[in-house]
């Protein structure tokens, strides 16, 4: 009876010595980082790449990741948007959209208007004697900062131009205070560019380039010799800035602007890709499709380079794929 007893005891003990063991193989396992997945792996370097490079002031989180036809599907969160992007499975290439070119088993919607609307050119669109070009976008969307980039590009190389194009913001305003989709920080920001926009006009450009390349506020007002007493004060009266920027955001209701960038011509809605895409060529083409008697600059060859999105000290750059996108 006894021996049974010792042999019964053995059996437990020895069953609980295992189950410890395997308990601490997995808390050091976990503990080390070895618990990740090789698609965790890859996509958590990616995203820091993307925070390190792509994204400064900003940082985004990642969501889920799966493999997806050869390659790693992750979705990225930045404020309150989320993005779907692509890596290989050895963390050396990143792809910041992708298009299936799975052939569609399904009839196409008769209904949908981007399916249907044909490629818009220069004899379609509405003509003026002094056309306006506007573009929507808000300060810390990636895209909204490759348009300003673009914007500055044409205005660097045809200082003329500047008076045809307008940058406008979207938000809302609620309580007096300016909303915007990435935060307070941005709708800050939305309501300082329209400050200097509106009473310091001739330093909205030299500030908008200066911002573009790291988003440093105070460097830029500095650079930008703006008079940070007169934006000081249009940012805190509600009769100036926010007066302002309430008028941009009623325009961009009117046209129903809720992605950035949205291009407006002569109270149009156009499409840069179909002019060339996010180029500084296509947006003077497009400015100069607006013109009854198109002006000599319009004959100016400008570059026909990619800009490159959110912050970015280069006007391209070779490690950013994304040249199409929108925040909405």
């Amino acid at each position: 009876m006894v021996k049974d007893f010792k042999q019964y005891w053995s059996i437990i003990l020895t069953i609980l010595l295992i189950a410890i063991l395997v308990g601490i193989g997995r808390t050091q396992t976990a503990f080390l980082g070895l618990s990740l997945n090789p698609s965790q792996k890859v996509a958590q370097k990616t995203l820091d790449f993307i925070n390190a490079n792509m994204l400064q002031g900003q940082t985004a989180s990642l969501e889920n990741v799966k493999a997806v036809s050869g390659v790693y599907e992750f979705q990225l969160k930045l404020g309150t948007q989320e993005y779907t992007s692509y890596v290989t499975k050895d963390g050396k290439y990143l792809f910041t959209s992708g298009i299936d070119m799975t052939p569609s088993t399904s009839t196409p919607s008769t209904t949908s208007a981007s399916a249907q609307a044909p490629k818009q050119t220069c004899a379609d669109l509405t003509k003026n004697e002094a056309p306006v070009l506007e573009a929507f976008v808000v300060a810390k969307c990636p895209y909204g900062l490759q348009m300003q980039r673009i914007l500055s590009e044409v205005v660097k190389s045809i200082p003329e131009v500047a008076k045809y194009m307008k940058v406008e913001y979207i938000g809302e305003v609620s309580g007096n205070k300016v909303t915007s989709m990435h935060g307070d920080e941005e709708a800050q920001e939305n309501l300082r560019q329209v400050c200097i926009r509106e009473e310091q006009a001739n330093k909205y450009w030299d500030y908008i380039a200066c911002h573009i390349k790291k988003g440093d506020v105070d460097s830029c007002l500095t650079n930008a010799k703006i008079d940070k007493t007169i934006l000081a004060t249009c940012m805190k009266d509600t009769n100036k800035g926010l007066a302002y920027i309430q008028k941009d955001f009623e325009r961009s209701n009117k046209f129903n602007a809720t992605g950035s960038p949205t291009l407006i011509l002569n109270e149009k809605d156009v499409s840069e890709f179909d002019f060339g895409g996010r180029t500084a060529e296509a947006l003077k083409t497009v400015l100069c499709c607006g013109f009854n008697n198109q002006p000599s600059f319009c004959s100016q060859k400008l570059t026909t380079e990619q800009a490159a999105s959110s912050f970015s000290e280069t006007y391209n750059t070779s490690s950013d794929s994304s040249s199409s996108g929108n925040c909405d």
